[in-house]
């Protein structure tokens, strides 16, 4: 079979030791003649890939003392409802940056337990830059950001001084490179780009910062009530923690975030280069906000498309295709994808160039 090089959006490419364990898990896990699938999530094997998982994700991010971790089900999509409801004072309000349509979807779910103040957007040029200046109220209960924008190619590449508890969905970035904790009060992320496959969700909280609602929160929907039952308050979903657990072993083995940075800064530098230089294409995205995570680029000429589409798919070049907001196209360079595939994605562009120059 012919190889296939993987820029698809996500549920993102994952590495293929990874997928060969989680294989023989689902026959037969640790040895013990059962499929990790029909395991109990309160077994001594599953409770130690909790705990395991819960180690790695404080080792590789450096979290420190006073933060939780846990596994949750939902997507990041739930944590738009759920941050509000343990954050957000009966009668207070949020403060929202508003860089994409997962950020908007954010503010939309906060209006519904109170007050939102969005204090920049980017909604005027179709989210193609990343707000630079703007003031975080101090009479808010939290401030939310989103840190890279998957439809849109733009990344945070540096966070603001907030007089308030910074939440931060950190879905397609994290562990691509070092995050200071501290600076937030949480953090979310679907773990289907850099951490694992869909069906989990990891939550880093810092403790103190709930329980101050004086709201009455529903036991799924309290941070407080997973953190005390160690993410298995009810079923968590099992094969989606392990097949995490065994990414962020990978992340540690290859040299953890510090080296996931040094890889990704060099593929999108690859790619971002030959996207300026190339004149059949162009990048919309600003230039000091564009995402190391997913690169935007579209044809200068679109009655090329149907040639430029053919090319891709004689080079085995999957999941290009941008999405319907934006158009064009976007190569997604989560950690697992190798530079190899930049070069072959780099060396089709300047094929296409040859052809039709």
């Amino acid at each position: 079979m012919s190889t296939i090089h993987n820029f698809g959006a996500g549920p993102g490419i994952l590495p293929k030791t990874v997928f060969e364990q989680a294989s023989q898990a689902v026959l037969n896990f640790n040895n013990s003649g059962l499929s990790l699938l029909e395991m109990s999530h309160r077994s001594k094997d599953f409770v130690a890939v909790v705990d395991n998982s819960v180690a790695l994700v404080k080792e590789l991010l450096n979290v420190p003392e006073g933060y939780s971790v846990l596994f949750l089900q939902g997507g990041a999509s739930t944590q738009f409802m759920q941050v509000p409801y343990n954050l957000m004072k009966q009668g207070g309000k949020a403060a929202y940056l508003k860089t994409g349509v997962w950020a908007s979807k954010a503010e939309k779910e906060a209006r519904l337990f109170g007050e939102t103040v969005v204090v920049a957007s980017s909604e005027d040029k179709n989210y193609n830059y990343i707000p630079k200046e703007y003031a975080i109220p101090a009479d808010v209960d939290y401030f939310h950001c989103t840190s890279n924008n998957t439809i849109y190619g733009t990344q945070m590449k540096s966070y603001p001084n907030s007089p308030v508890t910074v939440v931060c969905d950190m879905s397609s970035d994290i562990f691509s490179k070092p995050v200071d904790v501290s600076k937030f009060g949480l953090i979310y992320c679907g773990a289907q780009k850099n951490m694992g496959p869909a069906g989990v969700t990891m939550v880093i909280v810092k403790d103190e910062i709930l329980g101050k609602t004086a709201r009455a929160l529903p036991s799924m929907m309290d941070y407080t009530v997973h953190i005390k039952e160690n993410s298995l308050f009810n079923t968590p979903p099992v094969f989606a923690i392990y097949v995490s657990m065994l990414t962020l072993e990978w992340v540690k083995a290859q040299g953890g975030v510090v080296e996931m940075a040094k890889r990704n800064q060099a593929k999108a530098e690859l790619l971002y280069t030959e996207i300026d230089r190339n004149p059949l294409f162009t990048c919309p995205v600003a230039n000091e906000d564009r995402s190391e995570m997913n690169a935007i680029f579209l044809l200068t000429d679109e009655s090329k498309e149907e040639a430029w589409n053919t090319l891709c798919k004689e080079a085995g070049l999957h999941g290009l295709k941008g999405h319907r907001s934006v158009g064009g196209y976007r190569a997604s360079m989560y950690n697992a994808l190798p530079i190899e595939s930049v070069e072959v994605l780099v060396e089709t562009m300047r094929e296409f160039e040859r052809r039709n120059a």
